[in-house]
């Protein structure tokens, strides 16, 4: 039985094949000889505003077959920049657009794919003064985004603006989706609140296989295709999980929660501090997305004695300091293929060592600061540091005075633009953000 359709597009034209023209018949005659398909829903596809969060790996799919399917207005929001370890998975950008603004990158794409499709670019930061304006309009928000807070904020502000939104998340091997639309079960209905920071690995820290952002992507421009066009049955109040080794696929119930309250403003996001976030930026900061608090000098040194936290500016100043460097020692718990491709390269007197999360969990006392009165641990984002220094909390006691992490890890040491001469290429980073753990039955 198909499930109810739920749409502010326009009313599908009935005068079907002489509303398109004779390009427009070659280029989409295969889908016009589709039982159940035909010239009626083309003319809803052609007549259709989609925004798309994201041009990264969930995106690349995603704008790739609805501009070649006949989208007429897409509408495309990233404000990252193509970068060659993007390539294996984001597989609309390519050599000749590294450096690039990802939506002028995907944007000749899309317009080389269907040269009457209008390809609206906003290389910009989605942020809670924004989103509301930027899907309001639209007939559908596909969200690719790679972060969580920025998949709260497209959620919100889609339930704000009646708008309704194709999900999809991806995760080492794990991919889900669904669609969320007014009247249906929403995303906050299946995930209320953000994971807490290192509560779920970034796809950074845990891996991603290249070809999974293309499955689920495609699998989520299914699902904007079926919902514009009126063809088929959608996955609203059902979310679909794929496990990419087995290749096994099955599909969740879902029910709207009643005791929940609407959303109604974006106040929590401006509240936490943390504008959304760049839509498709790789590795961003703390597990949930929010960009680490920033500081100065003493005062920001002084905030990471708090909280265990350093700031990259914080950890700049223990740089500049001779006395604080002869008492320093930084620890990368990233892998060993990481740290040879981008890696923190501190001044002389600083003690620099290596020890790999896993190893570091397994055997706790491996980790020997030799009279260091500071020791920074850091990752690529700072999930996999903040569980090192869990774990150390609880089995080196004698050191809770002396260990820290560093808050957003190289991603955000990086971001402040601090970068050594060491003619290494920036390290891989995140694509499409976690999977959260779902405890729901089928």
């Amino acid at each position: 039985m198909n499930s109810p359709r739920h749409s502010s597009r326009p009313r599908r034209d009935p005068q079907c094949l002489e509303d398109l023209d004779d390009t427009q018949l070659e280029r989409f005659s295969r889908q016009l000889t589709l039982d159940g398909f035909g010239p009626e829903a083309q003319l809803a596809l052609l007549r259709s505003r989609v925004l798309v969060v994201g041009a990264g790996g969930l995106g690349s799919p995603v704008l790739a077959y609805l501009a070649a399917a006949g989208v007429g207005e897409i509408h495309v929001v990233d404000d990252d920049t193509v970068d060659r370890s993007n390539l294996h998975r984001q597989v609309i950008h390519g050599e000749s657009t590294l450096g690039e603004a990802k939506t002028a990158s995907a944007a000749a794409r899309m317009r080389d794919l269907h040269p009457q499709c209008r390809v609206v670019e906003h290389p910009v930061r989605l942020t809670a003064d924004n989103a509301v304006q930027m899907v309001s309009g639209m007939d559908l928000v596909v969200d690719g985004a790679d972060t969580y807070a920025t998949r709260y904020l497209v959620a919100d502000a889609c339930e704000i603006a009646g708008v309704p939104a194709v999900w999809g998340a991806i995760l080492r091997f794990a991919g889900q989706l669904s669609l969320f639309a007014p009247g249906h079960t929403r995303y906050r209905d299946v995930f209320p609140e953000e994971p807490e920071p290192g509560e779920v690995p970034t796809c950074a820290a845990a891996g991603v296989i290249g070809v999974l952002p293309g499955i689920v992507g495609s699998l989520m421009a299914a699902e904007a295709i079926k919902h514009l066009s009126g063809v088929g049955e959608t996955l609203t109040d059902r979310l679909l999980t794929v496990d990419a080794l087995t290749l096994r696929f099955s599909t969740l119930a879902l029910a709207p929660d009643p005791a929940r309250p609407p959303v109604t403003d974006l106040s929590e996001h401006e509240a936490h501090g943390a504008p959304g976030c760049a839509a498709v930026v790789e590795d961003q900061g703390r597990q949930d997305g929010t960009a680490p608090a920033r500081a100065d000098g003493a005062d920001a040194a002084a905030r990471g004695q708090a909280t265990g936290e350093l700031a990259p500016a914080a950890l700049a100043a223990l740089f500049a300091d001779p006395q604080a460097r002869a008492g320093l020692m930084l620890v990368d718990v990233r892998e060993g293929w990481e740290r040879r491709v981008d890696r923190i390269e501190p001044p002389e007197g600083v003690a620099d060592r290596h020890l790999p999360l896993d190893e570091l969990l397994a055997d706790p006392q491996r980790l020997r600061p030799d009279g260091a009165r500071t020791v920074v641990l850091w990752c690529a984002s700072g999930a996999r540091s903040t569980r090192s220094l869990a774990a150390l909390a609880d089995a080196r006691p004698e050191l809770a005075d002396t260990l820290h992490t560093l808050g957003g890890g190289l991603a955000a040491w990086r971001a402040e633009g601090r970068r050594e001469p060491t003619g290494r290429t920036p390290a891989p980073q995140d694509d499409a953000q976690d999977v959260p753990p779902l405890d729901l039955a089928p």
